[in-house]
C-alpha cells in the first residue's frame, strides 16, 4: 500500500522556491551566491503598514476568531480598491481574503473545476498554476508561447485549444516570467472570445502595478463588462507592497462562486491571520507613492538586465514590459562546452546547476514553467548584485 496519496505525490517540488532555497544554503556555507530565483521586492514593507500592524498586535479583537472571508473593513477595502485601480466593480460580499496570492490560487481552481474540466494554461507558466489546477481536479491544458509572439496567447491558439471540455482559461498580464503585457485591444479580444465560448476565466493580477514604458495593464472585466458573471480575479498586496511574507491576497468573482470558496476556506483555513488583514487593510487604503518608487527602480533594472543579458553571447532576451523578470532564450547555450571547465550542459536544468556551482549565480531554467531552453532572471534585487551576477554569467561563458 503506497504511504502517500496519488493526489499529493503527484504534486512537484516549487521550482522557484527549491532554487532560492539552493541558493541559500550555499551562502549559509560561506558561498558568495547571487540568486536571481526568488519573486519578491527587495524594498521593506511600507511603515505605515508595519505600524498597523503593531497597532493590530495590541487590539485584543485581533487575537480571537474572525469571519473566514476575512475581516468585513478589509473586503470593502478591496473592493473599493479595485475599483480605483482597475475601474472593475464589485461588492465588498464578492470578496474572499486569502492566506497570500497562492492560496488565492488554489482556492479559485477549487471552485471552478470538476473532475476532468479543462483549463487552458498558456506556456510559460509560473510552475505553481498547474499543480493548482490538477489538485483541483482539472486538466491543464497547455498552449505555447514565445518571444516571436512576445510570449502571448492568440485567439487563434485559444480557439484551437477549445474542447467540449474546456472549462476556463487561465489569463495573466502582467506575467511571470515571461514579463509580457497584453495590449488592451488583446485583452479584450481574448476576453470577447471566452464569452462567446461559455468560458471562464481566471485572471491573476498580482503584477498589476508593474508595468513599463509605454505598456499598460488593463482589467479584463473591465474592458468586457459582459464577462463579469463568468470571470475570476485573484490578487493580493505582495507584489504591489512588498509584503510577500505577510501572505495576504484575495479572489474576486460572482456572489454565487465566492460563496462556495468561502464555504471550502471555512473547512481549509478558517480566518486569514488578523493582524496581517489589519496591515493589507493599511496597504489597500493607502496612496500608491511607495509602489511608484519601487516601479521606477524595477524598470530601471529591468533596461540594464535587458541589456547586459543580450551582450552575452548565445543568450537573446526580450524587455521587460512588466512584472519584475526577464525571460531569455539559451538555447545557444546548450550541447557545447562552456565555463573554465568546459562543461556540458544539455538542458536548462543542467545549465542552471553549472551556472551555480561554477559561478556561483542561481536563476530559475526554463522546465520550471514549460518551455525548456529559457531561463528566468528576477531583476528584485540590489543593482550591484544585479550587475555582477550577469557579468559572471558572461565571464562564464566566454571563459
Amino acid at each position: 500500500m503506497k504511504r502517500t496519496s496519488l493526489r499529493l505525490a503527484a504534486i512537484a517540488e516549487s521550482a522557484t522556491l527549491a532554487v532560492d532555497a539552493k541558493a541559500k544554503a550555499l551562502q549559509a556555507r560561506g558561498e558568495n551566491v547571487i540568486g536571481f530565483g526568488a519573486g519578491e521586492p527587495d524594498f521593506p514593507t511600507p511603515e505605515a503598514i508595519v505600524e498597523a500592524a503593531v497597532r493590530a498586535c495590541r487590539d485584543p479583537k485581533m487575537h480571537k476568531y474572525s469571519p473566514a472571508a476575512g475581516l468585513p473593513e478589509l473586503r470593502a477595502a478591496i473592493a473599493a480598491k479595485t475599483k480605483r485601480d482597475s475601474g472593475f466593480a464589485c461588492e465588498p460580499g464578492q470578496v474572499l481574503v486569502t492566506n497570500g496570492g497562492k492560496h488565492a490560487v488554489f482556492t479559485a481552481f477549487a471552485a471552478l473545476c470538476d473532475p476532468g474540466d479543462e483549463v487552458i494554461c498558456p506556456a510559460p507558466y509560473w510552475t505553481t498554476y498547474p499543480e493548482a489546477i490538477t489538485l483541483a481536479g482539472g486538466v491543464p491544458v497547455v498552449i505555447d508561447t514565445d518571444e516571436s509572439t512576445g510570449f502571448k496567447a492568440t485567439v487563434e491558439q485559444l480557439e484551437a485549444a477549445l474542447t467540449p471540455r474546456t472549462k476556463a482559461l487561465l489569463f495573466v498580464s502582467p506575467d511571470n516570467p515571461s514579463g509580457a503585457v497584453y495590449s488592451p485591444e488583446e485583452v479584450a479580444a481574448i476576453g470577447r472570445w471566452a464569452v462567446e465560448r461559455g468560458v471562464w476565466v481566471l485572471t491573476d493580477e498580482i503584477y498589476e502595478h508593474l508595468v513599463y514604458g509605454d505598456n499598460r495593464f488593463v482589467s479584463m472585466p473591465t474592458v468586457v463588462p459582459e464577462l463579469a458573471e463568468q470571470c475570476l480575479i485573484v490578487n493580493g498586496v505582495a507584489k504591489t507592497y512588498a509584503m510577500t511574507g505577510w501572505r495576504v491576497g484575495w479572489v474576486i468573482g460572482p456572489a454565487d462562486m465566492i460563496k462556495a470558496a468561502i464555504n471550502f476556506q471555512s473547512h481549509s483555513t478558517s480566518n486569514v491571520n488578523n493582524v496581517a488583514q489589519a496591515a493589507a487593510l493599511a496597504a489597500v487604503t493607502g496612496d500608491l507613492s511607495a509602489v511608484a518608487t519601487m516601479r521606477e527602480a524595477f524598470s530601471r533594472r529591468a533596461t540594464t538586465m535587458h541589456r547586459m543579458l543580450n551582450e552575452i553571447p548565445g543568450v537573446h532576451a526580450i524587455a521587460a514590459q512588466g512584472a519584475f523578470y526577464c525571460y531569455p532564450n539559451v538555447n545557444d547555450l546548450l550541447g557545447r562546452p562552456l565555463g573554465p571547465n568546459g562543461t556540458v550542459s544539455n538542458t536548462t536544468l543542467e545549465l542552471a546547476d553549472a551556472i551555480l556551482e561554477e559561478a556561483k549565480v542561481a536563476f530559475v531554467p526554463g522546465e520550471a514553467f514549460g518551455t525548456p531552453g529559457y531561463a528566468r532572471f528576477s531583476f528584485a534585487m540590489a543593482d550591484a548584485d544585479m550587475e555582477e551576477g550577469i557579468r559572471r554569467i558572461h565571464q562564464w561563458v566566454t571563459a
